[in-house]
C-alpha cells in the first residue's frame, strides 16, 4: 500500500522577482519552482521530488501579463492556461496554441495550470509515474533511483515522454524563453529547450526561473489547430499531440510547420522545406505527413495504447490538420 502524504517542505513566498532571485542564490539545488501546482504536487506525493523548499512564483507580477511589445507578443510565464485559452487575441493571432491550453486537463485544473508549468512539465512513464513503494517493488528505473530503464532496458537513456500539450504549439511558432537567474537572463529559442532525454529534460538550470514566453508577432499570420489523443477526455496527458500551422496567401501555400508532442523525451518540429510548397497541395500532403511519422519515436511508456497505435494517430492527425487548414476533401 503506497504512501501519498506530502514531505516536508518549507514555502518561501517572495513579494517580487527580485526576492525570488535571492533565495535562487542560496537554495537553488533545494527548491522547486511552484506557479500552479498541478503537476508538482501530485508527483511529491509519490515521492518523486523532495525539495527542502518551494518557491511560490504564481503571483508575482514579473510573471504575468499579456502584451503586443515591440516585434513580440509577450506571454507570463505565471499566466493561467485559462486565461491563454480565452484570450480574444491569442486565439485569433495563435489559434493552435490557444487550443492546446484548452486541451490541458480539465477546467478547474486550468484555472490553476500556467503556461510556464506546461512547458516545464515533468516527462512521464507508467514505470516512473507511481508511488514510491510501487516502483520500489520493481528497483524504481533510470529516470529515479534506479538503474534500468524498463522502457529499453538494454540502453542508457530515459525515454519517458514529454507530455506537455503548448509545447507542440510554440516549436511551430518559433517561440522564445526568458530565463532569469541571480547572475542574469538569456533568451532561449523553445527549439532549444529540450533536451532528447527523460531525465534532464532541458536546459533550465536550478537558479533560473522562467519568466516568459515571447512570440514573434509575424507568425499571427498563420491558421492553426491542435489536436490531441488521450484516454480520459477531461484529465489525462496526451499520449499523443499534433500542431499544424498553415501560412496562405490566396491560392497559395507560403509556409507549413508541424509540431509534435508526448510521442518522444522532447516535442519535435518539421518545417515543410519550401521547395515542396511549388506543387498543388494534394502533390505533397502525404508527403509532409510521412516526414512527421518519422520524427515519432512513441515507446512502451503507457501501457494503454500500443506505440504502434498512437504512431498511427500521428499520421492521422497530421493529415486532418493539414487537410483542414488547406481546405481539402477529406481523405477516404
Amino acid at each position: 500500500m503506497g504512501v501519498w502524504y506530502m514531505p516536508p517542505f518549507e514555502l518561501v513566498q517572495p513579494r517580487d522577482l527580485d526576492g525570488a532571485l535571492k533565495h535562487l542564490a542560496d537554495w537553488a539545488t533545494d527548491t522547486k519552482i511552484l506557479a500552479g501546482g498541478t503537476d508538482l504536487l501530485p508527483s511529491m506525493r509519490q515521492r518523486l521530488f523532495e525539495p527542502r523548499y518551494l518557491l511560490a512564483v504564481g503571483r508575482l507580477p514579473e510573471l504575468r501579463g499579456i502584451a503586443w511589445e515591440d516585434d513580440w507578443v509577450r506571454i507570463g510565464a505565471a499566466e493561467t492556461l485559462n486565461a491563454v485559452a480565452e484570450h480574444p487575441q491569442l486565439c485569433q493571432a495563435f489559434p493552435a496554441l490557444t487550443e492546446a491550453a484548452a486541451s490541458v486537463a480539465a477546467y478547474n485544473i486550468r484555472n490553476m495550470g500556467t503556461l510556464g508549468g506546461n512547458v516545464c512539465l515533468d516527462t512521464r512513464c507508467h514505470w516512473y509515474n507511481q508511488s514510491y513503494f510501487w516502483r520500489k517493488g520493481i528497483g524504481f528505473c533510470l529516470k529515479k533511483d534506479g538503474s534500468v530503464c524498463h522502457v529499453a532496458p538494454g540502453g542508457r537513456q530515459c525515454w519517458a515522454a514529454y507530455s506537455g500539450d503548448t509545447a507542440a504549439a510554440l516549436v511551430a511558432l518559433e517561440a522564445q524563453l526568458r530565463l532569469v537567474a541571480p547572475t542574469g537572463e538569456r533568451l532561449v529559442p523553445v527549439r532549444e529547450f529540450f533536451l532528447n532525454d527523460g531525465q534532464r529534460r532541458f536546459v533550465l538550470r536550478p537558479d533560473e526561473i522562467l519568466t516568459e514566453v515571447r512570440i514573434p508577432q509575424w507568425m499571427a499570420g498563420y491558421q492553426g489547430r491542435y489536436f490531441k489523443y488521450r484516454i480520459r477526455q477531461a484529465v489525462d496527458y496526451p499520449l499523443v499531440g499534433v500542431a499544424v500551422l498553415v501560412r496562405t496567401s490566396g491560392p497559395r501555400v507560403l509556409d507549413v510547420r508541424v509540431g509534435l508532442t508526448a510521442v518522444n523525451p522532447m516535442p519535435r518540429y518539421f518545417d515543410v522545406p519550401s521547395e515542396w510548397l511549388e506543387d498543388p497541395p494534394e502533390a505533397w500532403v502525404e508527403r509532409v505527413v510521412e516526414a512527421v511519422v518519422r520524427l515519432a519515436r512513441p515507446l512502451k511508456t503507457s501501457l494503454l495504447v500500443s506505440p504502434a497505435y498512437r504512431q498511427h494517430l500521428v499520421r492521422v492527425f497530421t493529415r486532418r490538420g493539414l487537410r483542414s487548414l488547406l481546405a481539402l476533401p477529406t481523405a477516404a
